[in-house]
C-alpha cells in the first residue's frame, strides 16, 4: 500500500509537470444538510466565501465556487443539496487544502475581530450542520477554449462518469478527441459557454462509484433548454458513429443539474 501510494503521488508531481501553471486540480465536495439547519449553513457559506477570499488572495487556492444542487440521483445517500468546487495549481496544495490551521488563520485575517479560537470553533461547528458525503480529488484532463467568467446565477451539470473497465483509455480518448470538438462547436454557436473533463487524482479501485466528471456550463435556462434541444448539431455520420462508439467505453452514473451561488477567482 505504501509503495501504490508514492508511486501515485509521483504520478502526480508527473501530471503536474506536463501540465504546467495553467492547468487545474479540483475538490469537489458533495453537502448534505439536514433541513432544521439549511440556514444556520447557507449563513456560514457567506462567512466561508471570506475567508476563502483570503485563501486566494494569499495563494493557497486558485479558486472556489459553491452550488446549489436543483437535481441529481434518486438514489438513497446520493441526494445531495450543495457541492463545493476547489481549485488548486499542484497537487500538494490540494492534499493540504483542508488544513483547519491554514483556515483558521485565513478567517483571523478576513474577520479581524475574530480570535483564532473562535475562528476555529465556528469552522468547526459548521461540521455539525452538514454531512460531507462525498470528496473527490481530481485533475483536469481536457477543456474548451473559451474565456468564460464563473458568476453567481450561472447553471451546470456535473456528469459523473465510470470508464468501462478495460476502456478506461479508449474513453479519455472519445471525451478529448470527439466530444470537446462538439462542445466546442455549441459554444461557437452559443448553446454552453465551458466545458471540462475531469479524472480522479486518487487510485481507485473496480468498486469505485466513478472515475471521471464532466462540467458543462450555461449562462442561463434558455441556454440550458436550446443546448439539450439540439444535442445533435450538425453531427455528421462519421461523428456519429464515432459518438455513438465512445459513449460503449463509460457509464454515466448520473447528473447533477446545479446554480452558483458563490464564487471566488
Amino acid at each position: 500500500m505504501k509503495k501504490q501510494l508514492i508511486i501515485w503521488i509521483i504520478s502526480l508531481f508527473a501530471v503536474a509537470n506536463v501540465y504546467g501553471q495553467d492547468e487545474q486540480f479540483l475538490v469537489l465536495e458533495f453537502i448534505k444538510v439536514e433541513p432544521n439547519k439549511v440556514l444556520d449553513y447557507l449563513e456560514y457559506k457567506e462567512f466561508l466565501t471570506k475567508v476563502y477570499e483570503q485563501e486566494k488572495e494569499d495563494g493557497h487556492i486558485k479558486g472556489w465556487d459553491f452550488w446549489s444542487l436543483q437535481s441529481g440521483s434518486d438514489l438513497e445517500g446520493e441526494n445531495f443539496q450543495y457541492l463545493t468546487v476547489t481549485y488548486y495549481d499542484d497537487p500538494v496544495s490540494m492534499m493540504n487544502g483542508n488544513n483547519i490551521d491554514q483556515l483558521v488563520n485565513s478567517a483571523v485575517q478576513a474577520f479581524p475581530n475574530l480570535s483564532a479560537e473562535q475562528a476555529k470553533n465556528r469552522i468547526t461547528s459548521s461540521l455539525e450542520m452538514r454531512d460531507l458525503a462525498v470528496r473527490s480529488y481530481m485533475i483536469e484532463v481536457a477543456r474548451t477554449d473559451d474565456d468564460f467568467q464563473y458568476k453567481p446565477g450561472i447553471l451546470a451539470t456535473f456528469d459523473l462518469m465510470k470508464a468501462v473497465e478495460g476502456k478506461f483509455q479508449d474513453y479519455e480518448i472519445a471525451e478529448q478527441e470527439i466530444f470537446l470538438p462538439l462542445h466546442q462547436k455549441k459554444i461557437s454557436n452559443d448553446l454552453m459557454e465551458d466545458w471540462r473533463f475531469l479524472r480522479t487524482a486518487l487510485p481507485t479501485g473496480s468498486e469505485a462509484k466513478s472515475t471521471h466528471l464532466t462540467m458543462n456550463i450555461y449562462k442561463d435556462y434558455i441556454q440550458f433548454f436550446n443546448s439539450m434541444e439540439y444535442e445533435d448539431m450538425e453531427m455528421t455520420d462519421k461523428e456519429e458513429e464515432a459518438m455513438i462508439e465512445g459513449l460503449k467505453s463509460r457509464d454515466q452514473k448520473w447528473v447533477y443539474l446545479a446554480t452558483l451561488d458563490s464564487v471566488v477567482r
